[in-house]
């Protein structure tokens, strides 16, 4: 007998979890944040209530053999959020029993099993919801419901004896400050790239004789790896923060701040004129005909006909360097800028994995905030075009 496999991706995104989670350690008990610990498998924690772990993953086994139509995809999105659940239930459960027989600086912490049954359920998750729908909107909320049992189980504490949890409890003041510091490079960075950058758009796109030099210019930026276009920016920055005394009282010096964002405005410059361009570009010349010839000014035209059609590209230009930007700043902590940087260095200086993440976790989820916010806004100027 053949038993024909209608959801090859579901198979294959399901035959790597339960390689990852029953051949790689589920979690790591350590005496404390710094040393090594020992391997604990999923297997030896399946017992009593954690046995309902495997329900979700028969049911997803059952379900790839079926066609991906759209009631099997919203049943895989619920068995993905199930399976997401109980792994976060079970990894704090082991934690709590853990902490009741260890030391306080005890560390459990999730190994790399859990982390891949995370995410590839996320991704086993995602792409039942991206059956399920094709809107952006209902895609986002798909996937904010598939987490909202996670998000429960976070907020009612049950995962608190988690090493990644009891490190940003005891950092909790410095997570906040990296968390606004960030958020401040990031609005730092939107504005004047988007002061600078709408005007060279519009000026490479109504002018080939400058289209060329600009994009040479930003081209020859983009290509200049970050840490050394900091570096450079340092003495820069510091001579004219010597000059102007008033430069200095406002925060403008060699590291801090001021040169990480003048940098991130200079490496996000290139992807906003492009898009700007690309926008432009895009709008029909019949359609710019038409308004012209119904008494439209030129600046009535750009205003009223070329910018809202040119809108959707344009905001996914900003919605690249905006990811992108998030991203970087991290590197820029290097040079005082602060931000979930100084945590991820911090946490390799000291060989604190567990800080690390605290770092980079936080710097994840805002970019596919910032992504799915951009994406969002798009979707309904799309839709309200129709």
């Amino acid at each position: 007998m053949i038993i024909a496999v209608k959801n090859r991706v579901l198979l294959t995104l399901l035959i790597l979890l339960l390689l990852a989670a029953f051949g790689l350690p589920f979690l790591s008990y350590a005496p404390n944040r710094l040393l090594s610990g020992k391997s604990i498998s999923l297997i030896s924690l399946l017992h009593g209530p954690a046995l309902w772990l495997l329900a979700p993953m028969l049911v997803l086994a059952i379900l790839s053999l079926l066609a991906p139509r759209r009631r099997h995809a919203l049943l895989i999105a619920l068995s993905a959020s199930a399976l997401l659940a109980l792994t976060f239930w079970l990894s704090g459960h082991a934690a709590q029993q853990l902490a009741l027989d260890g030391s306080r600086l005890a560390r459990t912490s999730w190994g790399s099993g859990c982390w891949l049954i995370l995410a590839l359920s996320l991704l086993i998750a995602a792409d039942a919801v991206s059956r399920i729908t094709a809107s952006h909107v209902w895609r986002m909320f798909g996937n904010l419901m598939v987490m909202l049992p996670t998000l429960l189980l976070l907020f009612n504490h049950q995962l608190d004896q988690l090493s990644l949890l009891k490190e940003y409890y005891n950092r909790q003041d410095v997570f906040d400050a990296a968390l606004l510091q960030h958020l401040t490079i990031l609005l730092a960075t939107l504005v004047p790239t988007l002061l600078i950058g709408l005007p060279l758009g519009v000026l490479c796109f109504r002018s080939a004789r400058w289209q060329t030099p600009i994009f040479s210019t930003l081209n020859i930026i983009q290509t200049v790896p970050s840490i050394a276009l900091f570096g450079l920016l340092i003495a820069p920055l510091a001579g004219l923060a010597k000059a102007l005394p008033w430069l200095a009282e406002h925060g403008v010096s060699g590291i801090g701040m001021a040169p990480a964002i003048v940098a991130l405005v200079l490496y996000a410059l290139l992807p906003l004129v492009r898009s700007v361009v690309a926008g432009l570009q895009s709008v029909p010349a019949s359609v710019i005909e038409s308004a012209s010839g119904m008494g439209m000014t030129r600046g009535q035209v750009f205003f009223r006909v070329q910018l809202p059609l040119a809108l959707p590209l344009f905001l996914t230009g900003v919605r690249i360097l905006a990811v992108q930007t998030v991203g970087m700043a991290v590197v820029a902590a290097l040079i005082g800028a602060g931000g979930f940087g100084a945590i991820v260095f911090q946490g390799l200086l000291s060989s604190a994995l567990d800080l690390v993440l605290l770092g980079v976790i936080p710097v994840i989820v805002m970019a596919v905030i910032v992504d799915s916010l951009f994406k969002f806004m798009v979707s309904i100027l799309e839709v309200s075009r129709r």
